[in-house]
């Protein structure tokens, strides 16, 4: 059958041109040559019949076909990584890594602890996080560069399977003793009489507050704009002025007493939701299930 001529070496030099989008960097990435990667990839295209990459004068991009077995070959690589996880927990090692995609709300407090919490109890398990912004999480997991993604979203993405959604509202957040402090619930024309600091615009807490300023028709001047969010808490903390976020980015300091978070009255201020996501169709190892299901309690915990 063509499915057992199918060999591990060339789909693994295939799924890598797929990653890197040409035959020079997938080649850099296996330390082999060109030409090497090049061969495998037309023996492939020679059993299956049909072309795999689209040729452009930037790069490769995979064809209708070549995304299916894209797919099949990332599949098969991260379930043999399962495999191979699951015989060592049988063994009683406990060992095991991993990988966590997550924009960057999630990787100032929230995982930090829940990582540090969650190896009291596996502490063979290690950690590898990478930060990106909310739609690269989705790719990345995509792609298999990553177990688990945490990231805010707006639509579900094509081949994720979505494990756990909750809501995650913008909130304005100031300190304690800031003049707004005082209401349940703010509009946005409350906001503007004061200082406003801002991130920047590939921020999802960004692009919905600018949302809803233009359907009121609303002008912000902020004195500050910046794409790092513990910079817009500290301008808050040390009496700057307001800023925005979601609730589970502040969750520490408002616990702490240091930050104190406000409902935007707003239409349209809602609509972001959290996301757990998995790749569809793959079964995670023992360990990365559990820590899913960590994550997911305290995300819950965090909404009450």
């Amino acid at each position: 059958m063509l499915s057992h001529r199918l060999q591990d070496t060339s789909l693994r030099y295939f799924l890598e041109v797929v990653r890197c989008g040409s035959l020079t960097d997938a080649a850099k990435r296996l330390n082999v040559t060109v030409s090497a990667v090049s061969r495998q990839v037309a023996v492939l295209e020679d059993q299956l019949g049909v072309p795999l990459f689209d040729r452009r004068p930037r790069g490769m991009v995979a064809s209708a076909a070549g995304e299916l077995l894209a797919a099949f070959a990332l599949r098969g690589a991260l379930d043999a990584d399962r495999v191979v996880t699951e015989i060592a927990a049988l063994q009683g090692l406990r060992r095991g890594r991993v990988r966590v995609a997550t924009s960057a709300g999630f990787a100032i407090d929230f995982l930090p602890r829940a990582i540090a919490a969650f190896r009291n109890d596996y502490p063979g398990l290690h950690f590898h996080l990478r930060v990106a912004p909310p739609a690269e999480v989705t790719n990345i997991v995509l792609h298999g560069d990553a177990d688990i993604g945490i990231t805010y979203s707006r639509a579900a993405g094509h081949g994720i399977r979505v494990e756990h959604r909750q809501p995650a509202p913008v909130i304005a957040i100031m300190r304690p003793d800031h003049p707004l402090a005082r209401f349940r619930s703010i509009t946005l024309a409350q906001m503007q009489a004061h200082p406003v600091a801002l991130p920047e615009g590939d921020n999802t807490v960004r692009q919905l507050f600018d949302i809803a300023c233009s359907e009121r028709g609303i002008i912000f001047e902020p004195v500050l704009v910046t794409n790092h969010f513990e910079t817009l808490t500290s301008f808050v903390l040390n009496g700057g002025g307001l800023s925005i976020s979601g609730a589970v980015t502040v969750g520490d300091r408002v616990r702490r007493g240091e930050i104190h978070p406000v409902t935007i009255r707003e239409r349209g201020m809602s609509s972001r939701v959290i996301e757990i996501q998995t790749l569809a169709g793959r079964v995670l190892p023992e360990g990365t299930r559990a820590f899913l299901g960590f994550i997911r309690e305290r995300l819950v915990a965090e909404a009450g």
